[in-house]
């Protein structure tokens, strides 16, 4: 009777524990000077935020048509990783079609400069983060892949650790498609645009100490465009881990890559 009474014991407290640890996730409106507008942002910290000095910190872009809580909407373990790896996750809304570029047509289109500037100092101001490159990665779904690594390449200052989920890495190969034509131009009239802010063609830019991890399931439209980047870095002598399985276009897939985005960059962090 005692052995049943401890253990009922234990296992109470084991579940308060538990639940008194829970990552919290804060919906959060920042101002963009540069775009003159609030956004919104939803940050997931450790339940144990509070007991804890400082946290590296992931930004998790979501793909094209989706918005600040597509992320956490679509997989609550989010929490359960934030616990896990002792970290801090950060999902801006990127609008519906940015790609994460200031566009060189649009002055008052700049979510290059607000996620890589504004919003990173803004958490860094508010939350307790390790403020330190390599304490910082990037990464994102589809749109978001691109962003990421776009980001990640343009401000190696901010970021040390980037990867891409079904990343549209190389989005010449559909000028119609996704709205980008109304931030680039139309391809035919403005390739330029297009060369210099698709992710393959900024390989050279990449420095040494930028950790990259990359991830495409080859049932997906983009796996090709992946495959080409993996080729170019290859090519490049620049080390990146490289992952494809089967797997589509589809929340099926990034449920299970996150997982291992996390763990690449956890343990890249330094803490």
């Amino acid at each position: 009777m005692k052995k049943i009474l401890l253990s009922f014991i234990l296992l109470l407290a084991g579940f308060a524990y538990n639940n008194a640890v829970a990552a919290n996730v804060d919906t959060v409106e920042t101002f963009s000077q540069v775009m003159n507008k609030k956004i919104k942002a939803v940050v997931i910290t450790p339940g144990n935020y509070k007991s804890q000095k400082n946290f590296p910190v992931i930004y998790l872009l979501h793909g094209h048509g989706g918005n600040y809580a597509g992320w956490i909407n679509s997989v609550p373990a989010l929490k359960d990783l934030s616990d896990q790896h002792q970290l801090i996750y950060v999902c801006p809304d990127g609008n519906v079609s940015s790609w994460y570029f200031d566009s060189p047509l649009l002055p008052e289109w700049r979510y290059e400069t607000y996620v890589s500037k504004e919003l990173v100092n803004w958490i860094d101001s508010k939350y307790k983060t390790i403020k330190n490159r390599n304490a910082r990665g990037i990464t994102g779904l589809s749109m978001g892949g691109h962003g990421a690594l776009y980001l990640a390449i343009k401000h190696q200052d901010i970021f040390g650790v980037a990867g891409s989920m079904s990343g549209g890495v190389d989005f010449r190969p559909f000028p119609k498609n996704w709205k980008i034509a109304e931030k680039l131009g139309e391809y035919e009239t403005h390739k330029k645009n297009w060369d210099e802010n698709t992710v393959i063609n900024m390989v050279s830019q990449i420095q040494p100490g930028l950790k990259l991890m990359i991830d495409c399931g080859f049932e997906d439209f983009f796996y090709p465009v992946n495959e080409a980047l993996h080729a170019v870095l290859l090519a490049n002598k620049i080390s990146h881990d490289y992952i494809t399985k089967p797997g589509k276009h589809n929340w099926d897939y990034w449920k299970e890559a996150i997982y291992y985005q996390t763990l690449f960059m956890d343990r890249n962090f330094i803490r």
